[in-house]
């Protein structure tokens, strides 16, 4: 073991105890092509003398860091989960390690991060916003490393973008209750001003007329994206209307909406229907298991991935913008019985 204070080994001294030059111990620590023999050499010298490479000096040479981050809004939330769960093997296979950052929706905080990438710390940003303002277009433009953007994206902003389609999502979800013989369908939406609470708010209304039913603004709530956002707004909506079935947002705000529904003395789906969206994990533990709109999440965190590897490789190739088709899986929440 080293003693404190004690200067710590160089190149020089791992070449001295390979016995080989500074130039053949720069080739292996940099992987290039050298004999195996010497390659043994160095590796047990660096080893013998404990040296370390310094990685921020070599990232200050190459201009490479071998790091990538994803800036989402709640690590906690499952879908973003199944999106990293999609992104590291991907970038893990090529090579890069994948930083994590929670944004928690602040567009002041996610233009600090696209600013930031001027440091060059990381390589690339995968980067999942809840709203797209001008200033991430602007921020965007600005950019000094690669993005991938998950999420909508103007068409004239240069980044590559990977879409959910939820609006098509949510009227596939109200469709499916009108089908099970529901007619007073609630919706409990995340803010109107975030792209995927306008969206689902729209496909929702789309739902209806395509049912031949009135938008009735009684059985509209908007929360925030959470379980405890989703139960207080199901309440308010139960104390003022009559429902027998809601589509909420995303599978937390449903397993909210579910606790509000059965504080009321209410069952599932007996009395009211209950469908959510991103089909994470929670879907299928909920009880009864949550029929919800799956977004493709593990999909689209892949196809980020593979959009940010290609930019790194050729950065003057036709910028993609690609959507992820809705699918809907149908479990015990939401099976046919309602009341009349």
């Amino acid at each position: 073991m080293r003693s404190e204070g004690r200067t710590a080994p160089t190149i020089q001294n791992v070449a001295a105890a390979a016995g080989v030059s500074i130039a053949s111990v720069s080739r292996v620590l940099n992987g290039l092509t050298t004999n195996e023999d010497t390659i043994r050499r160095v590796r047990e010298a660096v080893a013998e003398v404990g040296y370390v490479t310094n990685a921020a000096a070599k990232s200050l040479k190459t201009r490479q860091t071998g790091q990538i981050a994803f800036a989402m809004e709640n690590i906690g939330n499952a879908a973003y989960l199944a999106m990293v769960r999609a992104i590291q093997p991907v970038l893990r296979a090529a090579g890069y390690r994948l930083l994590l950052h929670s944004t928690n929706a602040d567009v002041d905080d996610e233009i600090e991060v696209l600013r930031s990438l001027g440091q060059r710390y990381v390589d690339g940003l995968v980067l999942c916003p809840l709203r797209v303002t001008d200033r991430h277009a602007e921020e965007l433009r600005r950019a000094q490393v690669p993005v991938v953007v998950i999420g909508q994206l103007p068409d004239d902003v240069p980044a590559d973008n990977v879409r959910a389609d939820s609006r098509t999502g949510a009227g596939l979800a109200v469709r499916h209750l009108v089908g099970t013989g529901r007619r007073r369908i609630a919706l409990v939406d995340g803010p109107l001003d975030t792209v995927p609470g306008r969206a689902r708010y729209r496909g929702y209304v789309d739902g209806l007329r395509a049912c031949g039913l009135d938008l009735d603004d009684r059985l509209v709530e908007f929360t925030d994206f959470e379980v405890a956002g989703g139960a207080a707004a199901m309440g308010r909506v139960l104390q003022r209307a009559d429902v027998d079935a809601v589509f909420a947002a995303n599978d937390l705000m449903a397993l909210g909406a579910m606790q509000a529904v059965r504080t009321v003395g209410r069952e599932i789906p007996g009395d009211v229907a209950v469908v959510g969206m991103d089909d994470t994990d929670l879907a299928e533990t909920a009880w009864p298991p949550l029929t919800s709109v799956s977004l493709g999440s593990h999909e689209r965190g892949r196809l980020a991935a593979d959009l940010l590897l290609q930019r790194l490789a050729d950065g003057s190739r036709p910028f993609v913008r690609t959507t992820v088709p809705p699918r809907l899986q149908v479990r015990a929440s939401s099976s046919e019985g309602a009341r009349t």
